[in-house]
């Protein structure tokens, strides 16, 4: 666990995710869904309960090479970063990651934290070394966050997604890990 201070003076407790914080992450799921079109899901799009959250992070916390980190500040869930290798010996080294910031907590600093954090934990882990994750092209706070520590563009996917009639594509990015 890691305690730092946001830059409103605030406390914010990162950590691996427990099944213990299922009804946390459905709440913080279900609000982020509705906050931005930069997510791969808008709102009421995935089965979002306490029990599918329990399950997934039972799941994660269950590979040596996934995981999922929350945030909480004020006994709620701020942020989330997730990390899913893979299942296969060719592919255990590497995985996808995906990372959420509750939008009252913008611009505090959380995502770099978040990213420091599954860094930190990809390097102690001595199985992951490459986290790939895929971000709106048109996402420029996102892809400079990632480039600030150093992941590289690697490619764009062309119409990945499409919000409300409108099509974006994604770049895919990585970091090597040791």
């Amino acid at each position: 666990m890691k305690t730092v201070t946001l830059k409103n003076g605030s406390e914010l407790f990162i950590r691996k995710a427990a099944a213990e914080d299922a009804e946390l992450m459905a709440r913080f799921k279900r609000c982020i869904s509705g906050e931005s079109d930069f997510l791969s899901y808008g709102e009421n799009e995935i089965e979002i309960s306490a029990k599918t959250e329990e399950h997934a992070i039972s799941a994660e916390n269950a590979k040596d090479n996934s995981v999922i980190i929350i945030a909480l500040c004020g006994g709620e869930v701020a942020g989330f970063v997730t990390f899913s290798g893979g299942s296969r010996a060719r592919k255990r080294h590497s995985g996808e990651m995906g990372i959420a910031v509750r939008k009252d907590y913008w611009g505090l600093g959380i995502g770099n934290f978040l990213l420091e954090f599954l860094i930190d934990w990809a390097k102690q882990t001595q199985i992951v070394r490459k986290i790939n994750l895929l971000t709106r092209a048109d996402n420029q706070k996102a892809v400079s966050l990632y480039e600030k520590y150093g992941f590289l563009k690697e490619g764009t996917i062309t119409r990945d997604l499409c919000v409300g009639g409108v099509f974006y594509d994604s770049l895919s990015m990585g970091l090597l890990i040791g």
